[in-house]
């Protein structure tokens, strides 16, 4: 049976020769690997350049809940990206996002709330020009609210967040990991601010910590989240 869904591309794998499987995170049935055929060949269908990675898909699929690999009628890039894959900024921050995502939602089914923040945020990405330095930053401790572990912003007004319990706190345990003054002020504004906000200003040192402790807190709350290797490059640009 045919669906019509949309869908954003994660990972893309070579399978023979012309084929490739790419998994894909889908609108209607969560992440799903495809086989797609001949997309090497010269005069391929659905081309290997509509596929990179975080890329936004329409597609009608062949669904079978009990199939592991599913099958692509129709597949292509909708919206396309205007910016991102001409900006190495853009392009590395999609590609650190795409690493975490791929971590994080790699077991995840169907949840459309999640899929529309995904889908928007890149949109958003593409379209935003100023601010990038923090744009992982919010898209990451927004992401939270969909994966469950979103901070308790209740008692902000204590000097330290404790990465274990996702709250603020003034006690300080013998295995606590926390984030401290004056670094705490800034997490706190981002927990506040609009996602997109551009007028967001963080030192270069801070936001070094601050995705590192982001990164650790991730860890905490999913299991085998691992090390992220896109974050030196990016860390690189974003100086």
């Amino acid at each position: 049976m045919l669906h019509k869904t949309r869908g954003i591309v994660f990972k893309t794998t070579d399978y023979s020769e012309s084929s490739v499987i790419v998994q894909v995170f889908t609108e209607k049935f969560g992440l799903q690997s495809y086989l797609i055929n001949g997309v090497k060949k010269p005069k391929a269908k659905i081309k290997r350049n509509v596929l990179q990675p975080l890329h936004l898909l329409e597609m009608v699929v062949y669904h079978k809940s009990a199939g592991n690999i599913q099958r692509v009628s129709e597949l292509r890039n909708i919206p396309v990206f205007q910016s991102i894959p001409f900006s190495i900024i853009k392009s590395s921050l999609t590609l650190f996002l795409n690493e975490v995502l791929y971590r994080s939602v790699r077991h995840q089914g169907p949840d459309e709330q999640l899929f529309d923040f995904l889908f928007n945020g890149l949109i958003l990405l593409d379209k935003t020009e100023e601010g990038l330095q923090v744009f992982h930053l919010q898209f990451l401790l927004k992401l939270t609210k969909h994966l469950g572990f979103y901070p308790d912003k209740a008692a902000e007004a204590k000097p330290f967040f404790d990465l274990k319990e996702g709250l603020f706190t003034e006690v300080l345990t013998a295995d606590a990991l926390v984030i401290r003054p004056p670094e705490t002020e800034f997490w706190a504004s981002l927990l506040h601010a609009g996602f997109g906000n551009t007028s967001l200003r963080i030192p270069a040192a801070v936001r070094h910590s601050l995705i590192n402790h982001l990164l650790n807190y991730y860890r905490y709350h999913i299991e085998d989240f691992g090390e992220i290797k896109s974050l030196p490059i990016l860390e690189e640009l974003l100086h």
